[in-house]
């Protein structure tokens, strides 16, 4: 099986043959159609196996094929992730696969000043990375709206819960509408999850 083999349209494939990338790994082959179908994904495979690509594909076609008709972009993919360096990496990897498109992306963390966070979300994005604690801290402040949310992505769900942040999972996902599409990925997937 390769990438073209999963219906993805022809700016996302063109970045992939760009990077390099052919045939698609196991979570990907399996995921990509189910999250292209508006499925929710329990998704389970080892860190290093794909899963950025696997739930990021689909979700920029998704937003290309659904792009608002007002011109307006609000948030409507948020990524939740554990550390900073895993956040950086996903956002990175979208704003590969998303070069031919219009979906704009950023990423945000703690542990820095967040005056250029703000200044990228003023200026409207599709997708957002971001960690738990800055997301919350940019909600109360009024920085981040989640009321358009289609797709909610938990990744490294496990280490999540390891690294105690499911108070706070709990906190997102409240805020979030009850009408979404929820990815989970995790590497391990222990009961609470």
């Amino acid at each position: 099986m390769t990438f073209s083999d999963l219906h993805l349209i022809p700016p996302i494939q063109k970045a992939l043959t760009q990077i390099g990338y052919i045939n698609p790994t196991s979570i990907q082959q399996e995921a990509i159609p189910l999250v292209l179908k508006g499925q929710d994904v329990l998704g389970s495979a080892q860190t290093g196996t794909g899963k950025t690509a696997a739930f990021s594909l689909p979700i920029i076609q998704q937003l290309v094929e659904h792009k608002p008709k007002n011109g307006r972009t609000n948030v409507r993919a948020l990524i939740v992730t554990p550390t900073r360096e895993l956040a950086i990496q996903i956002a990175e990897s979208i704003t590969e696969y998303a070069q031919y498109t219009n979906i704009k992306n950023t990423v945000i963390f703690g542990g820095v000043s967040q005056n250029a966070q703000t200044q990228q979300l003023k200026k409207g994005v599709d997708i957002l990375v971001a960690t738990p604690g800055r997301l919350i801290d940019l909600m109360h402040q009024r920085f981040i709206s989640l009321e358009h949310i289609t797709h909610f992505v938990l990744d490294e769900a496990d280490r999540m819960l390891d690294m105690g942040f499911i108070h706070d999972i709990k906190k997102i996902i409240a805020q979030l509408p009850q009408q979404r599409q929820s990815l989970f990925f995790s590497a391990t997937m222990p009961k609470n999850i």
